[in-house]
């Protein structure tokens, strides 16, 4: 997609003598949940250039998939509509009305609100779609040198959850310390948070109630060392790890 739209700009601003950019931003593929969004995103495209003051009615706007929605011609073969459409009505006949009547309604506020964003969702669902998104591909497609990637690593208040579980302590211990004591559960949550998330060490501290992004290096190192040392620590960080891998078998 980088190359065709890279191309296309360079024709078009050699046949119309323009110059710079063509496109708004770069092309974008956002993960969709079907239950929840994927008819408010489709009536969001299609409404657009009525939305934008492009044109008066949705009829006047010929660079975009609406008419097709609406024809049975065979020239619409390609649009795959069928599914989509399917979501409105059960019944092959009411799909066009079900439809008309959809696209007449406008945005739901939240789907324009998501839109007017400088930076768009990776994924656009209900939180129990992101959650299973996460749960079953963090560890098959996370990848620190793709930034969007970070989506998929769990919530730091879920993996403090966890490693609160694992050691039977309350969370507010991950917020405290005291000279001379180890906070192990504080330390690991702190590894683990760094290890899934790749958070900046400043974030994590402020995160745990730390000021000093340095004490947050040493929690770390401090874990790193142990695991190399003591099997317990290590058999208790894959436990804890293996919860956010679980949707993988």
């Amino acid at each position: 997609m980088r190359h065709l739209n890279g191309v296309y700009t360079q024709r078009y601003n050699r046949a119309h003598q323009c110059d710079g950019q063509l496109f708004r931003g770069r092309y974008r593929s956002i993960l969709v949940d079907e239950d929840t969004y994927l008819l408010q995103l489709m009536r969001y495209i299609h409404r657009n250039p009525l939305t934008s003051g492009m044109v008066d009615s949705l009829d006047a706007y010929e660079w975009s998939s609406h008419r097709g929605y609406l024809s049975n011609a065979k020239e619409w073969d390609w649009l795959h509509k069928n599914f989509v459409l399917s979501l409105l009505a059960e019944n092959v006949g009411a799909r066009r009305k079900e439809y008309l009547h959809f696209v007449s309604v406008e945005d739901s506020p939240k789907i324009s609100e998501i839109f007017t964003r400088k930076k768009l969702p990776s994924v656009l669902g209900s939180d129990r779609f992101s959650g299973w998104v996460k749960e079953r591909f963090f560890h098959e497609k996370v990848h620190f040198e793709v930034p969007e990637s970070a989506f998929l690593a769990p919530e730091v208040s879920r993996i403090k959850e966890v490693v609160c579980t694992v050691y039977g302590v309350p969370e507010v211990q991950l917020l405290t310390s005291k000279r001379g004591v180890v906070n192990e559960p504080r330390n690991v949550a702190i590894y683990v948070t760094r290890l899934l998330r790749n958070e900046r060490l400043e974030a994590i501290g402020g995160e745990f109630g730390m000021n000093r992004y340095s004490s947050v290096s040493s929690a770390i190192e401090r874990v790193k060392q142990q695991i190399s040392q003591d099997a317990k620590m290590k058999t208790r960080i894959q436990k804890i790890s293996s919860v956010f891998t679980k949707g993988q078998t």
